[in-house]
């Protein structure tokens, strides 16, 4: 009879191998790749900079007007609120500040993202809301976590995780005392949605009916949303309204969905 032992012994004796195996596959995944960049990201914070003076929270979730919005995260510090969008890619990156996409080139392929400034404006605009914050107290930045190259000049707000640093220390003016930087912390943290899986549906749930919702949209309409035009500066739609102020008084023109919050107008002309 055929002796298994003497076949599997050798076998048994590498089971270790398997699991070892495993791992690296799961690190070397675009999952695994953002797992070890969002902890080199929240390395680089914690190490980098004076508790003191820095308070990081992560994965914040809040209510919006039309469902819910995740921040990746948010520094509160007495040099200002940094709200920071992280985003995991590979290859080469295109894009402005102004695009309503930008493109990344990878293995001679090209796929369209949402211009991640305009992804993070609505970040802002929910937290700046929360807390009551004028302009020049908070702040948007975008980092690139994965393998990723810019190939076209970026904002100063758009970095790789070391830039994150430089970023913020960039900003040197005290705007809030200890005491006020708890307190934004608190309010935060009590409208924050519990974290959980419970929480992680509903968000997703949220987008995926916002982007039915857009889908859905057809053509252009002078009677009331301008589905083809997109505000450049909040992503938001553009529609025509009517001036009723001054020499304009009754013309139309192009605004901002987010009027007041957001102001951008065109002319219709354009």
């Amino acid at each position: 009879m055929l002796d298994f032992s003497v076949i599997l012994a050798p076998l048994l004796q590498l089971w270790w191998i398997l699991p070892i195996v495993v791992i690296i596959a799961f690190f070397k995944s675009p999952t695994g790749k953002g797992i070890v960049g969002e902890g080199l990201l929240n390395f680089v914070i914690n190490i980098a900079l004076d508790k003191k003076k820095y308070q990081l929270l992560k994965n914040v979730t809040l209510r919006t007007e039309n469902g819910t919005t995740q921040i990746d995260h948010i520094i509160i510090s007495q040099y200002g609120v940094f709200v920071i969008e992280t985003k995991n890619y590979k290859g080469w990156i295109f894009g402005n500040e102004r695009s309503k996409t930008w493109t990344q080139s990878i293995y001679g392929k090209k796929n369209t993202f949402q211009n991640p400034l305009h992804q993070n404006y609505k970040h802002v605009k929910t937290l700046q809301e929360l807390l009551k914050l004028d302009d020049d107290q908070i702040f948007s930045v975008v980092v690139f976590v994965g393998e990723a190259t810019f190939k076209t000049d970026m904002p100063n707000n758009v970095v790789y995780p070391f830039g994150l640093l430089k970023f913020i220390k960039s900003h040197q003016i005290v705007l809030f005392t200890p005491r006020e930087m708890w307190r934004l912390m608190e309010e935060i943290e009590d409208a924050q949605l519990a974290k959980g899986l419970k929480t992680n549906r509903e968000h997703v749930k949220n987008l995926k009916s916002k982007r039915s919702a857009s889908s859905s949209k057809t053509r252009l309409t002078r009677s009331k949303f301008v589905d083809s035009l997109v505000c450049p500066r909040c992503g938001n739609d553009l529609i025509i309204r009517t001036a009723r102020r001054e020499q304009n008084a009754g013309s139309q023109f192009y605004g901002c969905k987010s009027y007041p919050r957001c102001k951008y107008t065109r002319n219709i002309e354009e």
